[in-house]
C-alpha cells in the first residue's frame, strides 16, 4: 500500500527526533539516583531536627519539586522576558539551548554528589564508623545542594524534552511525541539498574571491596558518582553533535497543497517567480 507524501514527511519528522531521544536517556538515569542512592546515603547521616524529631531521608526529594517550581516561575517571569530582548526569540532561548543547559547542570550535580560523598566517608573514617547501621555525625542537609540543583536541572531538561518532542511532532503524531518523553524515563530507569549492578560486579573482581556495597560506610560511592559525571559529560558532547545537525521541523500541512492536493503549484511558482516562505519554529533558521 502506497503512503501519501504527508505520511512520509511526518514519519521523517519523528525519525529525526530519535537521536535527541537517545541523548536524553542518561539524564533520566541520573534522575533515578535521587530516589535510590541519595536516599540510601541519607539513612547513614544525622537526620535530627530538634530533640524529638528525625526527618525521613526520602523527604529530601521534596526539595527537588520545590526548587523546580521556584525555578519555573523565575524562568518564565524573569529570565525569558529579559533574554528575549537580545535573542528576539519568543521562547527566550531555543528548546535545544534549554536542553543543553540542563545537561550541563546534570554534570555538576554528579560532581557535587561526589564531593558530598567524599566528605561523608571522611567523617566516617575519622570517627571509625564502618558498621552497616552506624550513623555518621554529619547532617543530612549536606545532600541538599544536589537535590536542589536537581530540581533546577529538571526545569531545563525535563520541560525542554516534553516541549521539543511534542512541538516538533506533526499534528497527527502528538501522542507519539509525548511517548518519546516517557520512553526516555523508562529506559533511563532500566539503564540505571544496569549500570549500578554492572559497576558493582566489575569493581568487586580480583578481590577488591567494590564501589557499591550494601554497607555504604565501606563503599566508594564517590567513585561511582565521578563515573556518572564523566558519562554525563560524554553524553553532553554527543548532544552537541546532534544539536549541530538538527533542523527544526516545519509544519507539513503548510506544504500539502504543493505536494498532494495541487500539483500545479510548482508551475505557478515558476510563472510568478515567488515562493511562499515557511516560518521556522523556535526562531532557528
Amino acid at each position: 500500500m502506497l503512503c501519501t507524501v504527508t505520511q512520509v514527511e511526518e514519519t521523517k519528522q519523528m525519525t529525526k527526533l530519535i537521536p535527541l531521544l537517545l541523548t536524553t536517556i542518561i539524564p533520566s538515569t541520573l534522575v533515578v539516583q535521587a530516589s535510590t542512592l541519595f536516599v540510601k546515603q541519607g539513612t547513614t547521616l544525622d537526620r535530627s531536627m530538634g530533640p524529638h524529631f528525625q526527618i525521613p531521608p526520602a523527604c529530601l526529594n521534596a526539595f527537588v519539586t520545590i526548587s523546580m517550581l521556584i525555578t519555573i516561575v523565575v524562568y518564565d517571569r524573569a529570565f525569558v522576558p529579559a533574554i528575549r530582548r537580545y535573542t528576539k526569540n519568543p521562547r527566550g532561548i531555543t528548546m535545544l539551548q534549554r536542553l543543553g543547559i540542563g545537561l550541563v547542570m546534570h554534570v555538576f550535580i554528579m560532581i557535587i554528589a561526589c564531593f558530598a560523598e567524599r566528605r561523608r566517608l571522611k567523617v566516617a573514617r575519622e570517627n571509625h564508623l564502618f558498621g552497616l547501621h552506624d550513623t555518621i555525625p554529619l547532617t543530612i542537609f549536606i545532600l541538599l545542594p544536589q537535590y536542589a540543583l536537581g530540581g533546577v536541572a529538571d526545569n531545563f531538561v525535563e520541560v525542554a524534552k516534553i516541549e521539543i518532542f511534542y512541538d516538533q511532532a506533526p499534528d497527527g503524531m502528538k501522542s507519539l511525541g509525548t511517548a518519546y518523553f516517557t520512553t526516555t524515563l523508562g529506559i533511563g530507569s532500566f539503564l540505571s539498574s544496569f549500570l549500578l549492578s554492572t559497576v558493582a560486579d566489575v569493581t568487586k573482581r580480583h578481590g577488591h571491596n567494590g564501589w557499591i556495597l550494601n554497607n555504604l560506610n565501606v563503599s566508594r560511592l564517590d567513585y561511582y558518582y565521578a563515573f556518572m559525571a564523566v558519562l554525563s559529560f560524554l553524553n553532553f558532547l554527543c548532544f552537541l553533535v546532534v544539536a549541530k545537525f538538527f533542523v527544526y521541523n516545519v509544519d507539513v500541512t503548510q506544504t500539502k497543497s504543493g505536494s498532494e492536493i495541487n500539483p500545479s503549484s510548482s508551475q505557478e511558482q515558476d510563472n510568478t517567480g515567488i515562493s511562499p516562505s515557511i516560518p521556522q519554529p523556535d526562531g532557528k533558521s
